[in-house]
């Protein structure tokens, strides 16, 4: 299904076969699923963090089934993105046997991170207090709705849930109608994003202090955050941020605006861009020097009538020749692209940003690059995501010494999945 854009993306470029990696000999096991937690181990991932991936024997994570599928992954593209560089083991945690070889796994690791529903690890008996009893210096990582106590710390969560709670979406549309969501999972992609941080601190204390530690991250929490300077700015004024469509409540002119052959947004963010914007833009030195303009505050105050004068001149010609003057006077601007349009661009060309890596079954599978660049420690090469439990006896045999009539055994008895993802009993995680 893929065979017709092998053209327009290359092959990945491997990384210097002999560089280090940043996290080179650290060890995550990870229970997490759907996405804040598979994301936030995928950027450890990509530094060189070994990632041993628990799922379900069978069925595993629920984000595998997330549409559009590829008939020769048992997958979709959701699970594709957000899980490469890792180890797939497939155990059933409901198992007494399961429990135990997990616990084994933990024993020689490093990290471990789940987002389950509050109580669960608890049942199961792998909560930090545990946990630690197992791997004393193990930096224990919880990804929640709402945290792991208090009142609300029964309460599921999903990303959208998040934006609409936090305030996120009443900043978001045009201001004569409802706010909108973002349709990217931006909730669940910032609390990966301080999941992988707090990991990362963590470990960096332990460096110097030799202790683990418990780490909680909160998909509400971070969603308040997203909402920017907006609560600071509600306890300034007492009022809350109003829905300004494309525009921007404290610059002008920022704002989406149509050159002869489409639309385009610029961010004049001081006023010096401003200036640079009318006088070497648009030939208009007497309106960038005009005191009715000569202030963010006048702009804006005066924004109907200066887009007014901003799309009459840019509707005069194309977006090509509006671009380039921009870029020489320094004003900040981008066309409006679709996602198709954004991944075959020429600036994502330029950074490789997407790139076909191997794939066992179907050949190749496309990659969005990670947009971390180090110097001395390039990111890993992308594997591709796992099939369900495809490693479960690689990773056991390695680090547990486990035989093949052992294997054989557990893998009859339903404790462990099938190399090939199936299971004789298959049964759900908790």
């Amino acid at each position: 299904m893929l065979d017709q854009l092998e053209a327009e993306f290359p092959e990945h470029l491997p990384r210097p076969s002999n560089a280090p990696k940043a996290l080179e000999g650290i060890r995550v096991v990870d229970f997490s699923h759907f996405i804040a937690g598979p994301l936030a181990t995928m950027i450890l991932a990509d530094m060189g963090a070994e990632i041993i991936k628990i799922e379900a024997p069978g069925r595993g994570d629920d984000l595998r089934r997330y549409p559009p599928m590829h008939p020769d992954l048992k997958h979709g593209a959701p699970f594709l993105w957000t899980n490469r560089n890792k180890r797939s083991v497939a155990i059933n945690l409901k198992s007494p046997e399961g429990l135990e070889i997990v616990r084994e796994l933990i024993a020689k690791a490093d990290v471990v991170i789940e987002n389950f529903s509050t109580g669960v690890m608890e049942r199961l008996g792998l909560d930090y207090e545990r946990c630690r009893k197992i791997a004393p210096e193990i930096v224990y990582c919880s990804v929640s709705a709402y945290g792991r106590d208090g009142a609300f710390a029964d309460r599921l969560g999903f990303d959208p849930i998040a934006q609409v709670e936090s305030g996120f979406v009443s900043m978001n549309g045009y201001s004569d109608r409802e706010g909108v969501r973002a349709l990217s999972p931006v909730m669940d992609i910032s609390t990966a994003m301080m999941a992988s941080n707090a990991i990362l601190g963590a470990l960096m204390a332990r460096e110097r202090t030799g202790q683990g530690q418990g780490i909680e991250v909160s998909l509400f929490d971070t969603a308040v955050l997203m909402t920017g300077y907006a609560p600071l700015q509600h306890l300034f004024s007492g009022t809350g941020p109003e829905r300004h469509g494309n525009t921007s409540p404290d610059t002008c002119p920022s704002g989406v605006f149509k050159a002869k052959d489409g639309a385009f947004y610029i961010n004049c963010g001081n006023d010096k861009i401003f200036q640079r914007l009318m006088s070497q833009v648009l030939d208009r030195a007497d309106l960038a020097s005009a005191p009715a303009y000569a202030t963010g505050p006048d702009r804006i105050r005066r924004r109907d009538e200066l887009f007014a004068i901003l799309g009459e001149a840019f509707a005069r010609e194309p977006w090509s020749h509006w671009q380039a003057r921009m870029r020489v006077a320094g004003v900040p601007c981008g066309r409006v692209r679709t996602v198709g349009e954004a991944i075959r661009s020429p600036e994502a060309k330029e950074r490789a940003i997407v790139t076909r890596i191997p794939h066992p079954t179907a050949g190749w599978v496309p990659n969005v690059r990670s947009p971390i660049r180090y110097s001395h420690t390039p990111v890993a090469d992308p594997v591709a995501a796992p099939a369900v439990g495809q490693h479960t006896e690689q990773v056991l045999s390695e680090l547990l010494g486990y035989d093949r009539e052992r294997l054989a055994r557990l893998v009859e008895s339903g404790v462990l999945g099938r190399s090939d993802g199936r299971t004789e009993h298959a049964q759900g995680q908790p």
